[in-house]
Parts: structure tokens; C-alpha cells; sequence
């Protein structure tokens, strides 16, 4: 069948099938996955057979990837940029951060994440290296970032309770020191 007639088939948009096409690994929906299961039930033997054929593609099991982290340490003067994050009743200040899909750039989530997260706009002076976190166990890619404009407030209340400037000598009463990745706190010692 067609995407078209298949859609049709399974009462699903086109854009469904067209996304199952695309995405082969992509897991469907509980309600999707049961139109699936009754068409699979319902279909004779050798287009059962044929499913069972194309469904085993020939380089494996899909790979699984490593959590992928992009932070931004934004700089302006001799403060940098915090926002504090609410897990739960914990709190805890970090730098602004993202998740940066299979295939997207970390500077431009580290970018984009802090627009989103501060309100304020960045640029990218440099990347500071990565590292698998030792905590979460993302991988984690640190880029130096300057202030361009905006003010710091809380863009993501779902996920922060509070925003602010740092001094850097001050860092530590918000982050320990130890808890750092070493090449931020060089970083920022030669900035400040």
C-alpha cells in the first residue's frame, strides 16, 4: 500500500505513517500501537509474512545514544549567568542547559537554551571541553558564552525556581567548587 492507503487503512493521518516511515524505530503511542496490532492480527499469512521480512532490516537493532547535554556559561563582566533548578523539593543553581537531539548542535542549544530558560542573549566565545558528567552520566558539551542584552528572569518555571548573576569569586556559595568542570573555573579566572 501506499502511505496514503495505508493511512486510510488504519484511520491515522498521513503524516503518521509518514512519520513511521522516516523515524523506523520510533515506539507508537498506546492507542496507535493497538490499530497496529489489530491490522497485524487481521491480515492474511503472507502479508504477514512480508511484514515480518522488511521489519528485520539488514544493520541491526537501532544504537542507543548517550544522553547529550549543551551548557552555556555566560559571562558578563565578572558575574555569570545561574539558573536554579527545582527537582522536586531539591534545588540546586547550574548553568543554563539542554538536551541536544542526535544530529543538532550543542552550541546552538547551549544558545538557544539560555534564551529560552534567562531571557538573556548569548554568543559563543568558545567551547570548554566536554565530559561524561559524573553524576548524571550525560555527555556534556561547555561552551564560554558572553552577554550580549536581556534581562535575566525565569523563562522555565516548570523547571527552575530562580535565575540570578553570580560574582564570580562568589560561585562557590552557589555551586562547590568540586562539583565544577575544571576548565569552567580556568575559564573564568582568566575572565574575571
Amino acid at each position: 500500500m501506499t502511505q496514503e492507503e495505508f493511512a486510510s487503512h488504519l484511520g491515522v493521518a498521513v503524516r503518521t505513517v509518514a512519520a513511521w516511515s522516516a523515524s523506523p524505530y520510533m515506539v507508537p503511542q498506546n492507542e496507535t500501537q493497538r490499530i497496529l496490532d489489530t491490522a497485524y492480527e487481521r491480515a492474511d499469512e503472507p502479508v504477514r509474512r512480508l511484514f515480518i521480512h522488511l521489519s528485520r532490516p539488514g544493520v541491526g537493532p537501532p544504537q542507543a545514544q548517550a544522553l547529550r547535554v549543551a551548557i552555556a556559561v555566560v559571562m558578563r563582566d565578572a558575574e555569570v549567568l545561574l539558573v536554579c533548578r527545582q527537582d522536586g523539593d531539591d534545588l540546586a543553581w547550574q548553568f543554563p542547559a539542554g538536551i541536544v537531539k542526535p544530529g543538532g548542535s550543542a552550541q546552538k542549544v547551549a544558545v538557544r537554551e539560555t534564551l529560552n530558560e534567562t531571557g538573556v542573549h548569548c554568543s559563543i566565545r568558545r567551547h570548554l571541553g566536554e565530559r561524561l558528567h559524573p553524576v548524571t552520566r550525560a555527555f556534556c558539551d561547555y561552551f564560554l558564552a558572553d552577554y550580549v542584552h536581556g534581562e535575566a528572569v525565569n523563562g522555565d518555571t516548570s523547571e527552575n525556581a530562580d535565575v540570578a548573576w553570580a560574582p564570580v569569586r562568589d560561585l562557590a556559595r552557589y555551586i562547590p567548587a568540586d562539583r565544577i568542570f575544571p576548565p569552567i573555573l580556568e575559564a573564568l579566572e582568566a575572565a574575571a
